[in-house]
């Protein structure tokens, strides 16, 4: 089965933003499993409201979504990590080496090396502008994701 974790840092914005705009773009296809921790999350924390309302603009909804800490029984379920910043994927590389090949940024699917920007605490057009990127770059990095998600 297909799998991606999406990770970020308190796992209440970025990553399930992305976890909800992937597995919107997966929907017809069967198997896919797409989650999201935190580097630095606090569990149990629901998504941050203007990731909801952004979603839901787009027709997704994460309502069961709470937040959690990466650990390596989690990383260690899926076939491919996507980090929203350099220094995330550093962290979880050196952390947890045995799954350190599988750790890759989310700009990395389209080429590049670029931090996704942390719209918390920020206007509600950043979360929206974060969510632009996003849908940006699985729609052009799919073929990728697509292949290093495969088990």
């Amino acid at each position: 089965m297909p799998s991606v974790l999406i990770v970020c840092t308190a796992n209440i914005c970025r990553s399930p933003m992305a976890m909800g705009l992937l597995r919107k773009q997966v929907e017809n296809q069967p198997g896919w499993r797409i989650e999201s921790a935190g580097t630095w999350s606090v569990n149990g924390q629901p998504a941050a409201i203007y990731t909801v309302d952004v979603l839901m603009k787009r027709g997704i909804q994460i309502p069961r979504h709470r937040s959690r800490v990466v650990s390596l029984d989690l990383l260690q379920q899926f076939n491919l990590i996507l980090t929203m910043e350099a220094g995330q994927k550093e962290a979880l590389q050196v952390e947890f080496p045995v799954i350190a090949d599988r750790v890759y940024m989310v700009s990395e699917m389209i080429g590049e090396q670029y931090d996704i920007s942390d719209p918390m605490g920020e206007p509600y057009m950043e979360f929206e502008r974060t969510a632009q990127e996003l849908e940006m770059i699985f729609e052009k990095g799919s073929d990728r994701i697509y292949k290093l998600a495969q088990p």
